[in-house]
C-alpha cells in the first residue's frame, strides 16, 4: 500500500478536459495528482489528423502528450491508474481507492473521466470484439488493408472513421439507420461523397454479425439483407464513464454528470459533464473552469 499523502486535488482522467484541469491547478501551486486511466489522451489520442481544434495541426496523441508535459512542468503528478471507487467528502477528504490496491486522498476533486465508445449489443458482437469487430479505426483500420469494412454510425466520429479507413481498405460502406447523415458536419459529408471507394447505405441497421468459415464477417440487416465484409467498425455514440461513483450523484438522462448537484469538493470537466457539446474546445474550457472553481474553493479552507 501507498503512504497516504493528503492532495490539493485529484483530477479523474488525462484527456483534455483533465490535463487543462492539471496545468492550472499546478501553476496555482496546489499539490495536484492525475489519475489518468490505462492510457493517456482518453478519446483524443485515436484522432489521427486533428483539424478542428484551435492552433493545432498535429495528431490527437501529439496533443495529448504536449499537455501532458505542460501539466508536469507545474508540478502535477500523473498516474497512469484508474479509480475503481471515492468515499469520504470535502470535509474528512476524499478518499480514491484505484485499480493499483493504493488509496489516494484529497481536498478536493475534478471529475473528467469522458465518455467510451457506445457498444452493439447485437447477436454476434460482443463475442467477435476484437475478432473482426472493432470500435477503433485508427487503432485497427491497418489490419484491413486492401481489404472490404462496414463502417455503422451516422455522426461525425462515423464518418471520420470512414474517411480515415477509406486512406487503408478496399472499399468502406456506411451503414446508417437514417436517411441522411443529419448530425455530420457539412465537411464531412462533403468529404464521403467525394470518396470513390465508400458507399452509404441509408435506412440500413443491423440485427447479427457472424463469421464464415473464410473468416470473413457477414453482417444481417433488419430487413435480412447480409453484406460480406472483413471488418466492422462501430461508432454509435457514447456513454459516459461514471460506474466508479455511488449511485447517489446525480446524473442526466445520459448518464452523464450535473455541475450544479456535485457534493461540495467536487468538480466536473469535459464529455463526463451534462449539456455539453463533445469537442476537444469544451472540453479544454470545462477543465479551465472547473479548476478555476477548485483553486477557489481551496483558497478559502
Amino acid at each position: 500500500m501507498n503512504e497516504i499523502v493528503m492532495h490539493d486535488v485529484i483530477i479523474l482522467g488525462s484527456g483534455p478536459a483533465g490535463l487543462t484541469a492539471a496545468l492550472y491547478c499546478g501553476r496555482a501551486g496546489k499539490k495536484t495528482l492525475v489519475l489518468g486511466g490505462e492510457t493517456l489522451g482518453g478519446q483524443t489520442a485515436g484522432i489521427a489528423v486533428l483539424e478542428n481544434y484551435p492552433g493545432w495541426a498535429g495528431s490527437g496523441l501529439e496533443l495529448s502528450e504536449f499537455m501532458k508535459k505542460q501539466a508536469e512542468t507545474f508540478g502535477a503528478e500523473i498516474k497512469f491508474i484508474s479509480a475503481k471507487n471515492i468515499a469520504g467528502d470535502a470535509e474528512t477528504g476524499f478518499n480514491i481507492l484505484c485499480d493499483d490496491g493504493n488509496r489516494y486522498v484529497a481536498k478536493t476533486v475534478i471529475i473528467a473521466t469522458g465518455a467510451s465508445p457506445r457498444k452493439l449489443e447485437i447477436e454476434g458482437a460482443r463475442e467477435l470484439f476484437g475478432k473482426g469487430v472493432s470500435y477503433c479505426a485508427t487503432c485497427d483500420g491497418f489490419f484491413y488493408y486492401g481489404k472490404d469494412v462496414v463502417v455503422m454510425g451516422g455522426g461525425n466520429s462515423a464518418l471520420n472513421d470512414a474517411l480515415y479507413l477509406a486512406d487503408v481498405a478496399k472499399n468502406v460502406k456506411i451503414v446508417y439507420r437514417k436517411s441522411a447523415f443529419t448530425r455530420a458536419e457539412d465537411v464531412l459529408r462533403n468529404r464521403v461523397s467525394e470518396r470513390e471507394n465508400i458507399e452509404c447505405l441509408f435506412n440500413t441497421d443491423l440485427k447479427k454479425v457472424a463469421k464464415r468459415d473464410d473468416e470473413r464477417l457477414v453482417l444481417t440487416t433488419t430487413d435480412d439483407q447480409e453484406i460480406i465484409c472483413d471488418g466492422l467498425f462501430v461508432a454509435i455514440g457514447h456513454e459516459a464513464n461514471t460506474d466508479y461513483l455511488t449511485e447517489d450523484i446525480p446524473r442526466d438522462n445520459m448518464g452523464r454528470l450535473i455541475p450544479s448537484e456535485l457534493p461540495t469538493g467536487m468538480f466536473v470537466a469535459g464529455d463526463v459533464q451534462s449539456e455539453l457539446k463533445m469537442q476537444i474546445a469544451t472540453a479544454v474550457g470545462t477543465g479551465c473552469s472547473a479548476a478555476m472553481d477548485a483553486i477557489a474553493y481551496l483558497n478559502q479552507l
